[in-house]
């Protein structure tokens, strides 16, 4: 990894005046400066314009030429001639060797996000099978994020669906427990899954511990790919106890064989060799490219995941691959097999980071014939299905867009639309939501949810809830993002409601001192049927669309997925409260107590309403206890 740089490693920066535009001999000028001082060692440089974004990262055996490179304007083409006008400043970090360079460039690839690099957009985090330690009974369970010390994790598995399927077999096959240790504490009785044939029961004596602990050891073989060796123990036992006539047990024996046989008949490719492998594989058509990546562990498929980066028309497949790789395993541990559909222009050097970053040995390579060829080319298959289904997604949802233009009157397509509404109950737990699409359909990392704050805001009032939403929504964007260069400013606002909604939505617009956002209500028409929504537009009279206009169906699936948002998160906040009881706010109401009352009254409400001698009446509730309840709801008495 870099170095901490010594007072002779620093290396002083060039800027043009702060708030000017630079000149293409500006950012000429800037880097001319900056090579006149660095070293001949490997490094990594940073092209910053003058709003101190970075422009791009880059990585260098040697700094000096590989800079240098940027002063020869007329060989590059047009996309690198505008990063050197916009280039404001550069800063250098000077590294040991290429590899720590290569490993830092990811890193600062994947924080910044540089314009003219070639970015991996999708950072999502993978599920992982995970076996704490430090426990007699080890229970076996489902984990994203960060990995703790003693623990043993399995994965990753491309989806949730995979572990869920997986987790499933377990408890089939290795009948381990997936209660949480309070559960598991203070049972007393087995559980549900134990009934099912999924639990072995440790937590009620029905297992021994070292019985369990051969299932956990099956449990992690199977995981590690060794399911023939298991399969063939179980069908020894299975033998042995149908010899014994004992068909209960054998036929246990069966059902968890069976469980595994369906696991082995899923593999719709021969994987038996590949204990830990990663094939990615790319496919490029029409100036866009998607990279499939495929994950296989102890013999067995863990799932895929498509990836769409982002990139110029003119980069090669191999510097794709090979800045997809980089920034890829930045963030998730490297296997030790590594498929490629393509050699990358710097395999040595990629293999040597990445055995650095994963402290071990790691293989890459691009095969070339063979079994491992094959599945290099079942994943390119799929990275061309992937793409082709994102090309025709993209084409359909960019003729909704030009038609919702065409309703609105707006100016151009729409690339982000957002859409709000509220939801409560009586007034409680009011909250608010906001949801997003664009050209590429819903933008879900940008949705938002809102809790109501206002102070004295009447139960119910959703004028005054939308109010809130809006205010808080847009004076964020004017403070965040003044010169609208983020591309996190609507062209389209929706509000769920009629003539109110809107009138409220406008006024928050005025206020701030925003014209130039056109706000639009969809509210839905007699008996509240869908297909009749009136929409409302600023200075025009409402009107309804045709029941078959290709805009309609479209808006109607804006408006509900920001009510689906919205009632989720009521929801989620309603169960949060319900939770908690006034009875919670008494010292001396525990658990026991807490649970007697409810019993005797039925409600919180109707203890508060209960007279002293009737709280007395509860068991384990004395007569300070009761006094002590009248008093803190009734306060004045």
């Amino acid at each position: 990894m870099p170095r901490a740089q010594s007072p002779t490693d620093t290396l002083p920066t060039s800027e043009t005046p702060a708030g000017s535009k630079p000149r293409l001999g500006e950012g000429l000028a800037v880097i001319a400066r900056m090579v006149a001082t660095l070293p001949p060692k490997p490094g990594v440089y940073r092209m910053i314009n003058a709003a101190g974004d970075a422009l791009y990262v880059g990585k260098a055996k040697h700094l000096k030429k590989r800079v240098t490179s940027y002063t020869k304007v007329d060989r590059m083409p047009m996309r690198l001639q505008r990063m050197v006008f916009e280039t404001h400043r550069m800063e250098i970090v000077v590294t040991h060797t290429e590899a720590e360079a290569l490993l830092l460039e990811s890193n600062l690839i994947k924080q910044l996000k540089p314009r003219y690099n070639i970015l991996l957009r999708d950072d999502k985090s993978f599920p992982y099978i995970v076996v704490p330690g430090g426990h007699n009974y080890p229970r076996i369970l489902k984990h994203r994020g960060a990995r703790a010390k003693g623990n043993e994790y399995f994965g990753p598995f491309a989806s949730t669906t995979a572990v869920n399927r997986t987790l499933t077999t377990l408890q089939k096959v290795f009948l381990l427990r997936s209660c949480t240790d309070a559960v598991f504490a203070n049972r007393t009785r087995p559980c549900l899954l134990h009934q099912i044939k999924r639990c072995a029961a440790p937590c009620v004596g029905k297992i021994s511990e070292t019985d369990y602990g051969d299932l956990v050891r099956q449990a992690r073989e199977f995981l590690h790919g060794d399911s023939r060796a298991i399969q063939n123990d179980l069908a020894k036992s299975m033998d042995a106890a149908s010899a014994a006539l004992d068909f209960e047990t054998a036929a246990r024996f069966r059902d968890r064989i069976r469980a595994l046989t369906v696991v082995q008949s899923h593999q719709d490719i021969n994987v038996s060799s590949m204990t830990e492998t990663d094939v990615v594989a790319l496919h490029r058509a029409g100036g866009q490219s998607c990279v499939q990546v495929f994950f296989f562990r102890g013999g067995q498929n863990f799932g895929n995941r498509a990836y769409f980066p982002a990139h110029a028309a003119d980069d090669e497949d191999g510097a794709i691959l090979e800045a997809f790789v980089g920034q890829f395993y930045a963030a998730f541990p490297p296997p030790k097999t590594i498929l490629l559909s393509a050699p990358l222009p710097n395999q040595a050097l990629v293999i040597e980071a990445l055995a650095l970053r994963a402290n071990r040995k790691v293989e890459v390579s691009a095969p070339q014939r063979g079994e491992r060829k094959k599945i290099v080319d079942h994943a390119t298959n799929n990275a061309r299905e992937a793409l082709l289904r994102r090309a025709t997604e993209n084409s359909a949802q960019r003729a909704l867009l030009e038609g919702v233009a065409e309703v609105f009157k707006l100016p151009a397509t729409p690339e982000r639309i957002e859409v709000y509404d509220n939801s409560h109950i009586s007034g409680t737990n009011m909250v608010g939501a906001m949801i997003v699409a664009g050209p590429s359909g819903l933008m879900k990392n940008s949705y938002r949810k809102f809790n109501i704050k206002t102070e004295g805001l009447a139960p119910g009032d959703d004028y005054g809830a939308m109010r809130e939403v809006l205010m808080r929504r847009f004076s964020r964007a004017q403070s965040e993002d003044p010169d609208r260069s983020q591309g996190q400013w609507p062209d389209l606002v929706l509000l769920d409601g009629g003539e109110g909604q809107l009138s409220a939505g406008q006024q928050v617009l005025t206020d701030l001192g925003i014209s130039d956002v056109v706000m639009v209500a969809i509210s839905k028409g007699p008996d509240r049927n869908a297909g009749r929504e009136h929409f409302h537009v600023p200075g025009q009279p409402s009107f309804m669309l045709p029941p078959n206009h290709s805009a309609l169906y479209f808006l109607q699936r804006l408006r509900d997925e920001a009510h689906r948002v919205a009632i989720t998160t009521h929801r989620a906040k309603r169960a949060k409260s319900m939770g908690h009881s006034t009875l919670d706010e008494v010292v001396g109401i525990g658990a026991a107590r807490k649970k007697a009352l409810i019993r005797h009254f039925g409600s919180a409400r109707d203890i508060s309403g209960a007279g002293i001698t009737d709280l007395q009446s509860v068991d384990g509730i004395s007569a300070a206890m009761a006094k002590k309840l009248y008093d803190h709801f009734h306060p004045e008495g």
